[in-house]
């Protein structure tokens, strides 16, 4: 199946996997006062710094969170999950997947939850687990990782922690909706992309896994965040007193 120039087939799966192209009317938007909206590739190079610094901040006001450290780690474990439910969406559904280079992404980065993303052009790719990690894990998460580390001293386990959990549950919310809908071959389809993406080097280590659940090795810092806990797939059963940081790293 080819993917059409609007990715429609994602739009039943809900807001996380929905990815606007550039044959959406809404086009690539940007958000408030905003002129270009910026790429990706942008953002993570820093050739657009404010639009990283700006998400951050948007997530800390909506956390209540005086650390910039957890607003970041949610932004990016946001962020990875509009990735996977995308990418692993369009290969599941389609047999497909689209370049996603970051080149090719706008967002905005004041919009509200899941992240605004807009696909300029459209260029497919093939569906398979190797496809997906060089898109998603080397094109963006590798990146974004770096320059959250430079930006806000997050350590690298917890931001591969994350893209683990983002991943897992991409799996699970496209798993589930496939059952519902009587797609037996898609949810064979996702389990076989999942086992083969967790395989990869930079996730196998992130978390176990038994049938659709997860259980990460460590923390994305969100019990520090008032009124949080710890999330289902937390390193943690309940929120420890001290910091998390050798727990996370």
């Amino acid at each position: 199946m080819d993917l059409d120039p609007a990715l429609a087939a994602l739009r039943p799966l809900g807001g996380f996997f929905v990815l606007r192209t550039a044959a959406d009317p809404a086009g690539a938007a940007g958000g408030p006062g905003a002129g270009r909206p910026p790429t990706l590739a942008e953002t993570y190079a820093g050739a657009a710094p404010d639009a990283l610094t700006a998400r951050v901040a948007v997530v800390a006001d909506r956390l209540r969170t005086a650390e910039p450290r957890v607003a970041a780690s949610i932004a990016q474990q946001g962020l990875a999950a509009r990735l996977w439910s995308a990418a692993l969406g369009c290969a599941v559904l389609y047999g497909r997947t689209p370049d996603l280079d970051p080149r090719l992404l706008r967002w905005d980065p004041h919009a509200s939850a899941p992240d605004d993303l807009c696909l300029t052009e459209l260029r497919p790719l093939p569906g398979d687990a190797a496809a997906l990690a060089a898109t998603v894990l080397h094109g963006h998460l590798a990146p974004l990782a770096k320059a959250l580390r430079d930006r806000y001293g997050s350590a690298p386990g917890l931001l591969w922690g994350n893209a683990g959990s983002a991943l897992a549950a991409a799996a699970r919310a496209l798993e589930s909706w496939a059952r519902a809908h009587g797609r037996t071959d898609a949810a064979e389809r996702t389990r076989a992309l999942t086992d083969g993406l967790f395989a990869h080097p930079l996730l196998r280590t992130t978390g176990a896994r038994t049938g659709g659940a997860f259980r990460r090795r460590s923390c994305c810092l969100y019990y520090r965040v008032p009124g949080g806990g710890v999330c289902g797939d937390c390193c943690f059963t309940r929120p420890p007193r001290s910091s998390p940081r050798a727990a996370s790293g």
